[in-house]
C-alpha cells in the first residue's frame, strides 16, 4: 500500500443484545456514508444498567478508511 493515506474516526455503537451487535450497528451505519472502511479497533466497552439489569451494551471504537483528498 505505497503512498496510501487513511483517516481515523471514533464511533460509538449500542445494542440491547451484545457488544458484538453494538459494534456491528456502528459499522453498518458508518459504511452507508463512508467508503473503503479498513480497520476497526475497539477502545472501550461498557454497559448501561437500569434497576440492576443491563439496558444496553456500548462499544467505542476507532475506524480507519482510505482518505481521498
Amino acid at each position: 500500500m505505497p503512498d496510501s493515506v487513511y483517516k481515523v474516526i471514533e464511533l460509538v455503537g449500542s445494542s440491547p443484545v451484545s457488544w458484538e451487535k453494538a459494534a456491528q450497528n456502528a459499522i453498518s451505519l458508518a459504511s452507508k456514508s463512508l467508503r473503503d472502511l479498513r480497520v476497526a479497533e475497539v477502545c472501550e466497552m461498557d454497559m448501561h444498567l437500569k434497576d440492576g439489569v443491563i439496558e444496553f451494551y456500548r462499544v467505542k471504537m476507532k475506524v480507519s478508511f482510505k482518505y481521498e483528498g
